[in-house]
């Protein structure tokens, strides 16, 4: 299984002009403009939860167009239109047919007088998660199942990512981590005493994957760091999970670095160090850690919140306070601010609702706004996030506008 880059019907904006909307259609917010010699970019990323039990599930549902889930995860991206959008959780399959599904049958299809989207360029890689290892991951003393996964997974693909693009994705230049040994990261936290020496030297360090991902903006390239780090929760006293959560994102923070710190790093491909210095970069992921609540390793997160090469936002939204005064329960003892959260997890028990989703830019790019999507109740979108079941996901949406040269 290999990446996988597509691009589709170059005309497809235009097209859209065809469509006959309703006139009370909302308008979608058009944020790729160019101003003088700048170009308006929003970049967004989206846990959208379009993972299923069983392998090919995904495709059935995508192929129909009828999904209610998938509509209104279209709906919502069709609401914020971003320019990039990062999916984590949609199911990995080898011909990218989920990604022309979703595409075709729902982002390009008006949902509830939404005006269309049109991406045409997607890239997808495979990913750790359900990829059997061999190896007796859980200690159980058996081999096989969702545990003994590279990446937790009860099918190869499973909780896959998918990167959207309406600018060009440099296809030649894309790096790819799925291989990279967690052993290789110099002072890592891997709980050797658990896995033993032998499976330890062995263990892959992404979960998922990570992905380095030029994109071509105007008269600069922007580099889109995908990725989904382990939960840090369904541990044992080894703490395995908390530890390969914060090495996962530590990855990041050590590409970002130039010199010995990303010398460790080498990609699919053979290719060693980080990104160069000069270069522009995006963050975008479901990084499953919360600065201050939750149950992350300490610090795990703010190896990129605080880095010098990286400038945090800080995305906000009223529905994340609403919900977290409504809820109660494990939110009432958080100490991060509810404006910030973008995943409404359970509360009692906890870990509450947290911000675990990132965007996070280059210093030397320019920011102009950023939100989390999550409407209060009784605003117009509140119904597509809304309490359990959710009718998207558990996460939000969150995006920054930048402006890049153009």
């Amino acid at each position: 299984m290999t990446p996988r880059v597509t691009r589709r019907r170059a005309f497809a904006a235009a097209a859209a002009a065809g469509l006959g909307l309703p006139a009370a259609a909302e308008a979608a917010p058009q944020p790729s403009r160019h101003r003088g010699n700048v170009q308006s970019l929003r970049v967004a990323t989206y846990n959208v939860s379009l993972n299923r039990s069983q392998e090919g599930r995904l495709l059935e549902d995508l192929a129909t167009g009828e999904d209610a889930q998938i509509r209104a995860v279209a709906e919502v991206i069709q609401l914020n239109n971003p320019d990039i959008v990062l999916l984590n959780e949609f199911d990995h399959d080898e011909h990218g047919t989920g990604i022309d599904l979703f595409r075709e049958k729902y982002l390009e299809v008006s949902q509830n007088g939404k005006s269309p989207v049109f991406y045409p360029y997607a890239f997808t890689a495979p990913v750790n998660t359900g990829e059997p290892s061999g190896l007796d991951l859980n200690r159980d003393g058996t081999v096989g199942g969702p545990d003994d996964a590279w990446g937790f997974g009860e099918f190869p693909g499973q909780y896959g990512m998918v990167v959207l693009s309406r600018h060009r994705i440099l296809t030649d230049q894309v790096r790819t981590f799925q291989n990279l040994r967690w052993s290789a990261m110099p002072s890592n936290l891997l709980p050797v005493e658990y896995y033993g020496t032998e499976i330890a030297a062995q263990l892959r360090l992404s979960s998922k994957s990570h992905w380095d991902v030029p994109v071509r903006v105007g008269a600069s390239t922007v580099h889109v760091l995908a990725s989904h780090p382990t939960p840090p929760s369904f541990d044992g006293p080894e703490k395995r999970n908390q530890r390969r959560n914060s090495d996962e994102i530590r990855l990041w923070a050590d590409y970002l670095s130039p010199g010995r710190r990303s010398r460790w790093i080498q990609d699919d491909a053979g290719q060693r160090g980080g990104l160069d210095p000069q270069e522009q970069f995006v963050i975008l992921g479901d990084l499953n850690a919360d600065p201050l609540d939750g149950d992350s390793w300490p610090g795990a997160i703010d190896q990129l919140l605080k880095h010098p090469r990286i400038q945090d936002t800080k995305p906000t939204s009223e529905g994340g306070i609403e919900a977290a005064k409504a809820q109660g329960g494990a939110n009432l003892q958080h100490t991060g601010a509810a404006r910030l959260d973008t995943a409404d997890f359970t509360d009692d028990p906890g870990p509450g609702n947290l911000r675990v989703d990132y965007v996070l830019p280059a210093r030397t790019l320019q920011v102009v706004s950023s939100a989390v999507y999550w409407p209060p109740s009784g605003h117009p979108g509140s119904e597509l996030t809304g309490t359990y079941p959710f009718p998207t996901s558990d996460h939000r949406l969150v995006r920054v506008d930048l402006q890049v040269k153009a």
